[in-house]
């Protein structure tokens, strides 16, 4: 392929899978994504290592199977979701990815309205129930969660929570709050285990998503794709929005409350006639896959990184729009015990 123009993008430097993505221009005059994948990348860290079983969350060459599947192109119709088109090559070193670019709205800059819509569809798609297709990622959320390295043990050390940017920027209640969460993430990705199965993208965030001006929402980064339980992808969507620093935080509730309703909304738009709460349930408990993240930036607050999501970002303004978003994860966790306490869960 002729390729007259290139801009490196961002992504997850850290996964092994991923060797590299940039936005390329044609000499034809096409724009398109190319992604390169593989088994190998030098300096990833253990936790972020492939694997040659289909089963497993990191399965390396998922991404490229996913958009070469009839089934999920078809699962997509009707339901205002998109995976774009793709050509793949193969070679003895990995594989590249020509993904269509998707003019619009790109998720980090989604308004209300956008996170309705993605939502939205993604109720009318995972009302479907699962996939069944030989590539699918199983078990992700307990196996991708305790991959995660993390000094829980700072969640007891007073010398860390004085530290002046965790002093100053987290309300005092967050330490007894997440120390809750930990205690209870055995029951929280049981529960999450009983609940119905579904199809899940298993990586939904803003950086994952563009809105078209047709209205139409694609999805990007399939490489999680597989099995998981109503509720789960939307509780990817609202915490990470803020955690990244692409949604005010002072702003969590409602794009919690908006998120939700609309999921639900597409859900018996495509026929789905069950109980709500195991939905919410779902949403909900799916915060124990954020265990490991306030234990991590207890041990970053020696040295506050001053990044997210690869880019440069003030210290304590990071620090305080995370502080909000765990004390949502800590009141999902005491929503989700409540709930699951009423179900028999």
């Amino acid at each position: 392929m002729d390729i007259v123009g290139s801009e490196p993008l961002r992504h997850n430097e850290y996964n092994a899978v991923t060797a590299a993505i940039d936005k390329v221009e044609t000499a034809d005059g096409r724009t398109l994504v190319r992604k390169r994948i593989g088994r190998v990348k030098p300096g990833s860290p253990d936790h972020w290592q492939t694997s040659d079983d289909p089963d497993h969350w990191n399965y390396w060459r998922r991404e490229a199977d996913v958009y070469a599947s009839d089934a999920l192109r078809s699962s997509l119709a009707g339901t205002g979701l998109e995976i774009p088109g793709a050509t793949i090559e193969e070679d003895d070193d990995g594989i590249t990815l020509w993904i269509d670019f998707v003019p619009g709205v790109a998720g980090t800059q989604f308004d209300l309205g956008d996170f309705q819509a993605l939502a939205r569809g993604l109720g009318r798609w995972q009302a479907q129930g699962p996939l069944d297709e030989p590539w699918c990622s199983t078990g992700f959320l307990r196996s991708y969660s305790a991959s995660k390295p993390a000094r829980y043990d700072l969640l007891d050390d007073d010398a860390a929570w004085t530290r002046p940017i965790v002093a100053d920027c987290w309300p005092g209640m967050l330490r007894d709050g997440w120390r809750r969460l930990v205690a209870n993430r055995e029951r929280l990705l049981g529960i999450m285990e009983s609940l119905p199965r579904t199809r899940c993208h298993l990586d939904v965030w803003s950086g994952n998503t563009s809105r078209r001006l047709d209205g139409s929402v694609a999805l990007f980064d399939w490489s999680f794709t597989g099995d998981g339980t109503l509720g789960e992808d939307i509780g990817n969507v609202v915490p990470d929005g803020v955690f990244d620093l692409f949604w005010s935080a002072e702003r969590i509730g409602e794009l919690d409350e908006a998120v939700f309703a609309a999921y639900l909304d597409g859900l018996r738009l495509a026929g789905w006639d069950g109980d709500h709460r195991e939905v919410r349930l779902g949403m909900t408990a799916a915060c124990v896959k954020y265990a490991w993240l306030l234990p991590q930036m207890l041990e970053e607050a020696v040295d506050p990184v001053a990044k997210a999501y690869w880019r440069d970002v003030e210290p304590t303004l990071k620090y305080a729009a995370r502080g909000k978003g765990m004390i949502r994860m800590v009141n999902w966790c005491d929503e989700a015990l409540r709930l699951a306490d009423q179900l028999g869960r």
